[in-house]
Order: C-alpha cells, then sequence, then structure tokens
C-alpha cells in the first residue's frame, strides 16, 4: 500500500527527541526520505543511532542564518528538492512575568520565532510545488497560564507566522499550516527541571486536561502527517489543536 509521504523529501528540525523523533518514524514508514536536525550534540549522536535506516541526522542551530541556509542546500543537493517542512524545534522555559529574565526572554524567542522564520525564508527556493510546511505551535497560544508569559508569546507570533507564511507561499504551490500541541510527554518539561518539580507541573496539568493525561508524541505526528500529506489539500493558514480538550472544554 502506497504511504502517504511516499516519494516525498521531508526535513524535520528538532527532529532527536520527543515528537520530532515520532515524526521521524512516522514520515518515513510513510514513504518520505526524512532529514532531521538538533543543536544538542549528545543527542544527535543518540538519534543516528535510533534513526539508522529511517532518517540523515544533521547538526544544525534553528537560530544560525549560515546553519540554516547549509542545511537548506544539502537538502537541495542530496535530493533535488524539498516537499515537507515541519517546524517542529523548540524550547519551554517559564517565569512569572515581572521576574522574567532578560536573557530567558530573548533565548525563547531566538529558538521559537526566530528559527521558523529564518527556516521559512531558506526553505522556499528549495521546496517544490505541492510542498507543505507544518510549525508546531502551542495550545500556550490561546489560554493564559501563569509563569508561561515568554513562550506564549512566542507562539502566539509564530501562530501569526503561519499566516503570512500561508499567504505568501501560496503563489508557490505550497500549503502552511500549524500542529498546536497542549502538555505531552514529549521531554521538553523535564529540561532543565528537577524530578519533583517535573512532577508538580505534569499532575497540575492533567488536573486541567478533560482526557486527565498528558498527550503522546505518536499523536501530535499523527497530526502532523495529516498537515504535510494530500490528506488536508484544500487546507492552508491553519492551525490543529490537539490538547486532550484542555482549551475547547
Amino acid at each position: 500500500m502506497k504511504g502517504k509521504l511516499e516519494g516525498k523529501v521531508a526535513v524535520i528540525t528538532g527532529g532527536t527527541s520527543g515528537i520530532g523523533l515520532a515524526a521521524a518514524r512516522l514520515f518515513h514508514a510513510e514513504g518520505a526520505r526524512v532529514v532531521v536536525t538538533g543543536s544538542n550534540p549528545a543527542t544527535v549522536e543518540k538519534a543516528r543511532a535510533e534513526l539508522r535506516d529511517i532518517a540523515d541526522v544533521v547538526q544544525s542551530d534553528a537560530s544560525d542564518i549560515a546553519q540554516v541556509r547549509a542545511l537548506f542546500e544539502k537538502v537541495k543537493q542530496n535530493f533535488g528538492g524539498l516537499d515537507v517542512l515541519f517546524l517542529n524545534a523548540g524550547i519551554s522555559k517559564t517565569s512569572p512575568l515581572a521576574a522574567l529574565d532578560e536573557a530567558l526572554f530573548d533565548e525563547v524567542f531566538r529558538i521559537n520565532v526566530k528559527g521558523p522564520w529564518l527556516a521559512l525564508g531558506a526553505a522556499l527556493p528549495v521546496f517544490r510545488r505541492g510542498g507543505a510546511v507544518v510549525l508546531n505551535t502551542s495550545m500556550t497560544n490561546r489560554k493564559g497560564m501563569p509563569g508561561s508569559s515568554a513562550y506564549s508569546a512566542s507562539k502566539a507570533a509564530l501562530r501569526s507566522m503561519a499566516r503570512t507564511a500561508a499567504a505568501e507561499f501560496a503563489e508557490y504551490g505550497v500549503r502552511v499550516n500549524a500542529v498546536s500541541p497542549g502538555p505531552t510527554d514529549s521531554g521538553i518539561i523535564a529540561k532543565g527541571r528537577t524530578p519533583e518539580a517535573v512532577s508538580a507541573i505534569e499532575k497540575a496539568l492533567i488536573a486541567q486536561i478533560p482526557l486527565r493525561r498528558l498527550g503522546r508524541p505518536e499523536e501530535i505526528a499523527r497530526a502532523a502527517l495529516f498537515l504535510a500529506s494530500e490528506d488536508s489539500s484544500f487546507m492552508t493558514g491553519e492551525e490543529i489543536v490537539v490538547d486532550g480538550g484542555m482549551t475547547s472544554l
């Protein structure tokens, strides 16, 4: 049976763990030739072992214009073009608004907003007609959650960027949509936090989710696949929320 991405070339930023790693496996299973990126040397090497014969793993800083351009030049040289771009790389850091550290704010926007902005500009000349971009936003862009001001604002900016990119890329035959995950067991909550803090955060989040659990990376990856494939061929500028009902119920 033909896969939904049969013969397509897909790039997944932040694809060495969590949602990106799950998407790499799924896109490959659906017939795509997959390239994933990561900036942490340790996770890049681990992903190379986990994704052997599944994806090419490239160390690339999503917020460095030279590395971003080199990534898409390599895709053009090696594969002849690009069909799917899943802009998944991002970080989550929290702080009360009044106590927000300027360096933290700048880091969140550098990775979560500047990175996708750079990738969209560098990828457009490489895209083939009929291509699809999927941006990983977050349900926090529509819900006021204490401590999330920088993260939520960065994801709201990314949601806005999806609309603008959709309008601009339409003439090139490239669709742009977003998947908006709720709290997901992807490892992002654990980064930089103690096990006790992670447990407390997860417990508080689960209490707000009608389905009473965190999402799984594979569930978000399936939504990204829908937006990347012909199943969503008449959709652009949209955002699919996958949050267990957290923002709707």
